[in-house]
């Protein structure tokens, strides 16, 4: 994965808009993968499911709370990506409580697909769902790669830490190369 371009796809969004009355304040916006990732060197981490147990105990907010210390080594963004809408990824984020990670919707999940890292979780009841990895994102080409093991359909386990934000974080400080 290390050298390669991200996928080029249009992430279908929903962004806020104050012009909008009512409960559901929001407008369709459709992002590219050159909006997020141009000109930038970011954390991508993707994971299996918004509200799920690991990613939104440990995974996601890790991330937020570890921001700082990956813009002291140098990134700009840290972007969270699932298998999920935009209503889904906007709702986990406003639970979350995000004011730094950025969720990327991959409704259709095309972007995760194109990664290969689409896998079929019908043992638990999710369909098509992204596998848990992590990457290091140069101006729109992979700079480091974080897969967890055993990347299979219907896997039996969650494996987590390869995708960690600690591991990412110690990755970066000893400037060591993940496969």
């Amino acid at each position: 994965m290390i050298g390669k371009k991200l996928p080029q796809v249009i992430f279908k969004t929903r962004v806020r808009d104050e012009s909008i009355e009512g409960s559901n304040p929001y407008r369709w916006e459709d992002k590219t993968t050159q909006d997020y990732f141009a000109g930038k060197r970011v954390v991508l981490f993707s994971l299996p499911g918004a509200f799920t147990p690991t990613c939104s105990t440990y995974q996601l907010p890790d991330f937020e709370r570890l921001h700082e210390d990956f813009a002291a080594k140098g990134i700009s963004e840290i972007y969270c990506l699932s298998v999920n809408d935009a209503f889904v990824m906007n709702a986990w984020a406003r639970d979350q409580g995000l004011a730094k990670v950025k969720v990327i919707p991959d409704g259709s999940g095309e972007f995760t697909r194109k990664m290969g890292m689409l896998v079929t979780k019908d043992n638990l009841g999710f369909g098509m769902r992204s596998w848990r990895y992590a990457a290091i994102v140069n101006d729109g080409v992979v700079e480091r790669w974080f897969e967890e093991p055993g990347c299979s359909d219907n896997c039996e386990t969650d494996p987590y830490g390869e995708s960690s934000p600690q591991n990412l974080l110690e990755n970066l400080s000893s400037g060591t190369e993940a496969a």
